[in-house]
């Protein structure tokens, strides 16, 4: 009989999530008060959120967030999808292991050289090409940082798939595409998915790249959260990310399920085999 030992990496963990959930949590119920404050909860009320749908220019900044966010993402997973089929495919060892390196290296660069990097070489274009800052810089910038997460998420995925397969789709007849299409891409989806997640996500909450990049007339909710932070405390801030949590939360669990049906039907497929 085993006894139950108690475990401070147990500890450990719930107090992380204790000081991580405390803020979210605390910002979530003051967005419920009445008050024009974040001192004293004085009563109940849906105002705040009242205010978020009826303020129009937030409600057009919200659009164009989630716009560039969707589209950043969907890009920079096709891209980073074969990109990591090319790294996996390339038969040189050192050309690979190099590749893979300047990947990583943009996946741990500060975001604000990177933006500032962005910033340089948009400006270059702008004066011998009259390129202006706008939504297209911001959306090729959240492109270029998006592909190197993708790349790790579905490299994993082809790593591990068995070779012997695009052997036996080819003995069977299957041309290049039939291969791709039909055996690889299916094997490697739950990498595709999670890359586009991530790299939804973090077009969707960036601030720093978004700073350098962006022009006049075109701003996401991030920025704009902020220069309404700097101006005084608005109870509408805590009502519109408090909805952005819910958001985050539902595209969490969107994945979770999603996975959980990919491993299910992964599962029935060895059981028939």
């Amino acid at each position: 009989m085993t006894k139950n030992k108690f475990k401070w990496s147990h500890l450990y963990l719930v107090a992380i999530f204790i000081l991580l959930y405390i803020p979210i949590f605390y910002l979530i119920y003051y967005s419920f008060n009445d008050g024009g404050n974040m001192t004293k909860f004085t009563g109940f009320t849906l105002d705040h959120y009242r205010a978020v749908f009826e303020d129009t220019r937030l409600i057009g900044i919200v659009v164009n967030t989630f716009l560039l966010a969707f589209l950043s993402a969907l890009i920079a997973t096709t891209i980073g999808t074969f990109g990591a089929m090319g790294i996996h495919y390339t038969k040189k060892r050192g050309m690979r292991n190099m590749i893979l390196s300047l990947n990583n290296i943009l996946m741990v660069s500060p975001d604000v050289i990177i933006g500032a990097s962005f910033l340089i070489l948009f400006t270059f274009l702008g004066t011998w090409f009259g390129f202006k800052l706008g939504f297209m810089s911001v959306l090729l910038s959240h492109i270029a940082f998006s592909i190197p997460i993708v790349v790790l998420m579905v490299l994993p995925k082809i790593q591990e798939m068995n070779e012997s397969l695009i052997d036996a789709a080819r003995d069977l007849g299957a041309n290049n595409w039939q291969v791709l299409r039909q055996v690889i891409l299916p094997y490697i989806t739950p990498g595709i998915i999670a890359g586009y997640f991530m790299a939804f996500t973090y077009s969707l909450d960036d601030f720093a790249v978004t700073f350098f990049v962006t022009g006049n007339g075109f701003s996401t909710l991030s920025l704009e959260i902020y220069s309404r932070a700097r101006q005084g405390i608005s109870l509408e801030i805590n009502a519109l990310s408090t909805l952005l949590f819910l958001f985050s939360m539902i595209l969490v669990l969107g994945y979770y399920f999603i996975s959980k049906e990919n491993k299910t039907k992964k599962h029935r497929r060895k059981v028939v085999n």
